[in-house]
C-alpha cells in the first residue's frame, strides 16, 4: 500500500512537472510569436519608406526631364507637380505628376518596374481624370507611363494605349514611343 501511494505520489509530480513544461512552451511560443509579428512589422515599414523614397527619386528624375521631353513632342508645358492628391467619400485619387499649359494636360504614372496591370490600371484612371480633377475641362488630356524597368512587350502595350511612355536611365529620362506616335487624349 505505501509503494502505491508512494507510485501515486510520483505520478502526479511527474504530471505536475509535464503541465509546468508545457505551459513554459506556450508561454515560449507566445513571445516568440510576438516577436516575430513586431519584426514583420518593422520590416513592413522599412519597405514601405524604402519604396516610397525610390519612387520619389523617380519621380523626380522623371519631372526634371518630362518639360524637355513634352515639348520635343508638341506639348509646351507651362508648369509641373507632383503628386496632385484629392480625396472624397473616403476615396482617394493620385496622378504622380502633371504637366499642363493653357490648353493640355499631361498625367504621368511612375513605376520602378512597369506592369501591364498597372497600364490598365492608368487607363482606367484617366478615364475618371476630369471627374477628379474638373478645373482642366476643356483641355486634352494625355496620359504618360514613367518607369525604370519594363519589357519590350509593356512598353508596346502602353504605347497602344495611346501613353506616352517614358524610360528613365541613369540621371535622365527619354520617351520611347515611335517618333510618328500620336497620343490619345482622354478627354
Amino acid at each position: 500500500m505505501e509503494q502505491l501511494v508512494e507510485l501515486t505520489r510520483s505520478i502526479r509530480e511527474i504530471r505536475d512537472s509535464q503541465r509546468a513544461k508545457t505551459l513554459e512552451t506556450d508561454r515560449r511560443m507566445q513571445e516568440t510569436d510576438r516577436r516575430m509579428q513586431e519584426t514583420d512589422r518593422r520590416l513592413k515599414r522599412a519597405e514601405n519608406l524604402f519604396t516610397t523614397q525610390w519612387g520619389k527619386l523617380v519621380e523626380s528624375l522623371v519631372e526634371g526631364d518630362l518639360v524637355r521631353l513634352l515639348q520635343a513632342r508638341g506639348v509646351e508645358v507651362e508648369g509641373t507637380g507632383q503628386r496632385a492628391r484629392k480625396r472624397r467619400n473616403g476615396e482617394h485619387f493620385e496622378i504622380d505628376i502633371l504637366a499642363t499649359n493653357g490648353s493640355q494636360v499631361v498625367a504621368v504614372e511612375v513605376k520602378t518596374t512597369l506592369r501591364p496591370e498597372a497600364v490598365r490600371h492608368f487607363v482606367e484612371k484617366l478615364s475618371r481624370f476630369l471627374e477628379w480633377y474638373p478645373e482642366y475641362r476643356g483641355r486634352t488630356v494625355y496620359g504618360a507611363v514613367a518607369y525604370l524597368e519594363g519589357g519590350d512587350s509593356v512598353t508596346a502595350y502602353a504605347e497602344r494605349q495611346g501613353l506616352f511612355v517614358i524610360r528613365a536611365t541613369g540621371n535622365s529620362a527619354s520617351i520611347v514611343n515611335a517618333e510618328d506616335f500620336e497620343p490619345r487624349s482622354f478627354a
